[in-house]
């Protein structure tokens, strides 16, 4: 696969989505802070989800008064093969215990 996302938080976002099915933007945001450690500029937060919709790797929905998010196929895609290709550089080292 070609380039498929340089920003860490946006992997993060992503991989968040495929273990989860869909999240509420403000539920996302809180498990992304939980991994971290650290508080996320919601302005910043929303700003990855809205590059990561742009690019058709995830669809927003609304539910009520909230944003719901989830993978489309072309974000499923990215994540699984990036999930290969880092479990490929993983299993070739040679770890010293």
């Amino acid at each position: 696969m070609s380039q498929w996302l340089q920003s860490g938080r946006r992997r993060d976002l992503c991989a968040l989505l495929y273990e989860a099915g869909s999240l509420r933007g403000q539920k996302l945001k809180t498990a992304l802070e939980r991994h971290y450690g650290v508080r996320i500029d919601p302005q910043s937060f929303y700003g990855s989800l809205d590059a990561l919709v742009d690019r058709g790797l995830i669809a927003c929905e609304t539910e009520g008064i909230h944003d719901v998010y989830r993978l489309t196929e072309v974000g499923v895609d990215g994540v699984e093969s990036h999930y290969a290709w880092l479990t490929e550089r993983l299993d070739g080292r040679e770890r010293d215990d």
